[in-house]
């Protein structure tokens, strides 16, 4: 029903009724028949509804904001992510991501947002008032709410799996991630890390933004 509504289309005073495969053609979303072939892609390691599988380190996709994944997904194809054969998860994800053109980007980024989301549950605990105090070193790029913002590329972290965040705060400290010259918003995650000082800060920071409503 969803899809058959968003096929209607309105033009002038009427409404314009199209087929899916037209509907699918007109609006750039994926055409009926092809959305198994590329969500298949997505469900190996984000799990069959996009909620993250932590045993091959997959996070959530429910949720998150497309223009992230879409941009996250170009880092990959580009090579700023995912070069270190070591760290298996990103380097899977780079051979993933370098055999998608962008008509398939497009059309995951369509059906990811089609998936509903619901919030990762908690696994991590910390000091939620420390965590706070860290916290405000976040708020100018992923917002008092967590919420992310699109302007500074920064991602909602709000409901994300706290165990994936944990991991790529730890990347960003190591600098496996965010180090590589042209990808300017993680090099900016590098300049924030030192203020976090070992793994326990890490833990205090996201359970606070696991406390925020």
């Amino acid at each position: 029903m969803k899809n058959f509504l968003l096929a209607c289309l309105l033009t002038g005073s009427a409404f314009t009724l199209f087929t899916p495969v037209a509907f699918a053609q007109q609006s750039g979303m994926p055409i009926p028949g092809q959305e198994p072939v590329l969500t298949s892609i997505c469900m190996t390691c984000h799990g069959a509804y996009g909620q993250g599988n932590p045993v091959v380190g997959g996070p959530r996709l429910a949720g998150m904001q497309a223009w992230y994944l879409k941009n996250q997904l170009e880092s990959f194809r580009n090579g700023w992510r995912g070069m270190e054969k070591d760290y298996l998860p990103a380097y899977e994800m780079r051979e993933t991501a370098s055999a998608l053109t962008e008509t398939d980007i497009n059309q995951l980024m369509v059906m990811l947002e089609a998936w509903d989301a619901e919030p990762a549950p908690d696994t991590i605990t910390g000091d939620v008032s420390k965590g706070a105090e860290l916290y405000q070193q976040c708020v100018a790029c992923h917002g008092a709410d967590a919420m992310g913002n699109e302007l500074l590329a920064a991602p909602a972290l709000a409901g994300q799996n706290d165990w994936y965040l944990l991991s790529q705060l730890k990347l960003f400290k190591s600098g496996y991630r965010g180090s590589h010259p042209e990808d300017i918003f993680g090099l900016r995650m590098q300049v924030v890390l030192p203020l976090l000082n070992n793994e326990q800060d890490m833990q205090d920071v996201l359970a606070y933004i696991n406390s925020i409503d």
